[in-house]
């Protein structure tokens, strides 16, 4: 268990390890290129060293050097069949892109998981892979871990996918690189664009139009040097934190401002929140910059369906918000959350309700009711690292003590959360 008291002031100048999503995909696309790759401020966490473990079981090499990795690529045909299943642990991010690079090999790969990796849907990847001609079997027609992949001569397709979907969008687009001829993905909404971003930095092209991502296949890829920017999800935390705690002032320097990761900086402005960001870099691979965070009185918003892609991890931090909001907060169209590692709507509501908050749920839409009466009581992980932060972070903005029941999830994405709230937090 886990006991956490209000804080009463927080202040200080921080920075993130590298951003999650970035760091998997920069394991992936150094080991598809030619030569070294060095990634610098990578991340180090349960879920990234899952992809770093599978890429070394295919024969690649990567190793930590002076505080950054080195990749050392063998092309897109130079990966070696695995001796052994290659496991996923909880990494949906390394099970779904792996997935991806599989379809377009000579060989047969296992991927496993853990139990609450082996319960969410990996059909929305399979039926694509499939209809470009690789084999996989696996449970109720390859929708659950362990999967059995055999690749083989992939044909391109053009598929348009029901659900907005980063993942989804970046194994079509990763076993496209393989398939003779042009491959076009369909997004039903705009989801985060960091496998585009990081395939031109590799020399790859990939084709934008609106909605329309296309890829050519049989592309060479050559290594590159890349400081991976800080974590904004892992930042939001520390965003709520300083927005709700009083006579706070925050400086997060060098984080990810990515467009298609800044959704939550967007509501939080539209909920009153004093927050000024300034792009330091990287406009044309992967913006960074400073944000500035100032203790702020918030109003309760409308976050619409189309919002949600672009700010998906930061939604239970959001419904914290919601709680302490002059007004009520809609959320609509959140029932991705549902298939997260845990059913996130259900752990937030429930973990919520025990402390006094006021909220309903209509199948994917959810309505909280700022202004309730707030107190520390027993809450629940629900193994979940999202969810584990979210009830960190309201424990040390209410009364009374709030016990967790376990934290070691949050290591599946942000192993320093504890060593960077003590650095500015004053209890």
């Amino acid at each position: 268990m886990f006991r956490v008291s209000p804080i009463e002031h927080l202040e200080g100048e921080i920075s993130f390890p590298g951003d999650k999503s970035i760091s998997h995909r920069m394991v992936i696309l150094s080991s598809l290129a030619e030569g070294d790759s060095y990634a610098e401020n990578f991340l180090i966490s349960d879920d990234s060293l899952r992809t770093i473990e599978a890429f070394r079981k295919m024969g690649i090499e990567i190793r930590e050097e002076r505080n950054r990795l080195r990749i050392t690529g063998r092309g897109l045909n130079g990966l070696k069949p695995p001796s052994e299943p290659l496991y996923m642990g909880g990494s949906g991010t390394s099970a779904r892109l792996i997935l991806g690079v599989l379809a377009g090999q000579k060989f047969r790969a296992v991927l496993s998981g853990d139990a609450s990796l082996s319960r969410r849907p990996m059909r929305r990847v399979t039926l694509p892979l499939r209809e470009m001609g690789a084999k996989i079997e696996g449970p109720a027609d390859a929708d659950f871990l362990p999967l059995t992949i055999e690749g083989s001569d992939l044909k391109p397709i053009e598929y348009k996918m029901p659900v907005a979907s980063a993942q989804v969008k970046s194994a079509i687009l990763l076993a496209g690189l393989y398939a003779w001829g042009e491959t076009k993905v369909i997004e039903p909404m705009i989801s985060r664009d960091h496998t585009e971003r990081l395939l031109k930095l590799f020399g790859g092209e990939v084709k934008k139009d609106g909605l329309t991502n296309t890829i050519s296949g049989r592309q060479r890829l050559k290594g590159i040097e890349l400081c991976i920017p800080g974590d904004i999800s892992s930042a939001a935390n520390f965003i709520v934190l300083a927005l709700l705690v009083k006579k706070s002032r925050l400086l997060i320097q060098r984080v990810g401002l990515n467009p298609t990761r800044t959704g939550i900086l967007n509501v939080l402005k539209r909920m009153g929140a004093r927050i000024e960001v300034v792009i330091k870099g990287g406009e044309d691979t992967e913006p960074y910059g400073d944000i500035e965070v100032r203790n702020s009185s918030l109003k309760g918003t409308l976050i619409e369906r189309e919002e949600i892609p672009r700010l998906i991890d930061e939604l239970p931090l959001l419904m914290v918000c919601g709680c302490f909001a002059d007004g009520v907060t809609w959320i609509e169209g959140g029932g991705e959350l549902r298939v997260k590692e845990t059913d996130r709507i259900n752990s937030m509501v429930t973990n919520l309700r025990r402390l006094g908050a006021e909220i309903e749920v209509e199948g994917d839409k959810v309505v909280i009711k700022g202004g309730s009466l707030l107190r520390g009581n027993r809450v629940s992980s629900f193994s979940d690292h999202r969810t584990a932060m979210s009830m960190l972070v309201i424990g040390s903005l209410i009364p009374g003590e709030t016990i967790l029941d376990e934290v070691n999830c949050i290591n599946k994405s942000f192993p320093e959360f504890f060593s960077i709230l003590t650095k500015i937090a004053n209890r």
